[in-house]
């Protein structure tokens, strides 16, 4: 099977260590165009898409595959695999992303050389009172069950919410857009994998260095979902950012880019 099609895979530049890009749920490899540039002539970069993603191949979406984070885990890994990559890789993933790249760095712990987590999210239902990801089971229920009766309604109503007040209509309509063009069937499957998912008991396994970056209003993924990934990631450095909603990476590109350079630097440094 050619992954890079498969995937659509494509790379920006052939110098430097090797930065792989992982976007959200009901995004795509499009989210990075704002902080891509600032890499360009310092790192190789990589950008895919989940397979049912974006403009992947929607022909090779397996339910069963994807109905667990571990699916989309494979999916990194398989990027990495062909285009031969062993080790040296740093990861950013966005969102539920995160934990995808996580439970790669699980599996393969020798390829990855720090992982940087924009919004990241181990659970998002609430487990009170020793943890609070944010929504009940039957909000997110609610959700799905939207998504069944007007898909299109659905996508209106989330993206604003993703967006958060500080990503302004641009980003929510960007959002919006990318959510109502991916297929139903496959954003139903992904939606429920996101917010069912319970990936706090992987978080101890994982060795690989990280920086969390956490939105300082983020309805997604409250404070408290960062101090919680914080006090158990090993080797983990943790840094609020001043924005309000889910995606610094498009709404304040500026202060993920900042973020980013200041830990490259620090890790080089150490």
């Amino acid at each position: 099977m050619n992954i890079i099609k498969r995937n659509n895979v494509h790379v920006i530049g052939d110098k430097g260590s090797v930065i792989l890009y992982a976007h959200g749920f009901g995004c795509s490899q499009r989210m990075w165009d704002r902080i891509t540039p600032a890499f360009s002539s310092t790192h190789r970069q990589v950008l895919f898409d989940y397979v049912g993603s974006g403009k992947s191949d929607l022909a090779s979406f397996d339910s069963k595959r994807y109905s667990s984070l571990q699916g989309y885990a494979q999916d990194i890994l398989d990027v990495c695999d062909a285009l031969d990559l062993h080790s040296g890789v740093i990861f950013v993933g966005h969102s539920v992303s995160c934990s995808a790249g996580l439970l790669a760095s699980i599996a393969r712990p020798e390829l990855f050389d720090r992982m940087v987590l924009i919004g990241p999210s181990p659970c998002f239902l609430n487990h009170p009172p020793e943890y609070l990801g944010g929504f009940e089971r039957e909000d997110l229920e609610g959700l799905l069950s939207l998504m069944d009766q007007n898909y299109i309604g659905w996508a209106n109503y989330l993206a604003p919410v993703v967006s958060g007040e500080g990503g302004g209509e641009k980003v929510s309509r960007e959002l919006s857009e990318s959510f109502c063009s991916t297929d139903p069937q496959v954003a139903r499957v992904f939606a429920k994998t996101t917010f069912f998912s319970d990936n706090r008991a992987d978080l101890p396994l994982v060795t690989c260095p990280s920086l969390i970056l956490q939105h300082s209003r983020d309805t997604l993924a409250p404070l408290g979902v960062g101090d919680h990934m914080h006090k158990t990631l090993k080797n983990s450095t943790y840094k609020v950012i001043d924005v309000a909603g889910h995606c610094g990476h498009m709404s304040h590109p500026e202060l993920v880019i900042e973020a980013m350079r200041e830990y490259f630097d620090t890790a080089s440094l150490g």
